[in-house]
């Protein structure tokens, strides 16, 4: 992405019901910006919302950008049907991989995200204790 800013966690609480879910928005945000072999549109929306020139909600409301949805979606039902078992054997191994690589980087984000600051009044506190 080339937006010189990207918006926080909790610019996305308008939709996220939680830090967590907000967490995981902007993450896939960003993997649906940087996935070339996603539609333009799919890839436009993202980089809007994340650089904060677009709201979330009124981009999952925009008809470009729920139209290119439902045609992945479609693409993907289609591909998922048309596997053999070995395929989809080959597809659960590879998404377990890839599953736990994700989970690793959330947690490392996690561990940024809720790490006490430094130099804080809270952290000067605990210090002089």
């Amino acid at each position: 992405m080339t937006a010189d800013r990207e918006i926080q966690d909790e610019e996305l609480m308008g939709i996220a019901q939680d830090p967590e879910q907000a967490l995981r928005l902007r993450r896939s945000l960003r993997t649906i910006a940087g996935a070339t072999s996603l539609d333009p549109a799919l890839r436009e929306m993202a980089s809007e919302v994340l650089s904060g020139r677009a709201d979330v909600k009124d981009a999952f409301q925009d008809p470009r950008y729920t139209e290119a949805v439902f045609q992945r979606l479609h693409e993907m039902r289609r591909a998922a049907e048309d596997q053999t078992y070995a395929e989809r054997q080959q597809s659960k191994g590879q998404f377990a991989d890839w599953d736990a690589r994700q989970q690793a980087e959330l947690d490392r984000e996690r561990a940024e995200r809720d790490a006490p600051v430094h130099g804080s009044v809270e952290g000067k506190r605990s210090a002089q204790r």
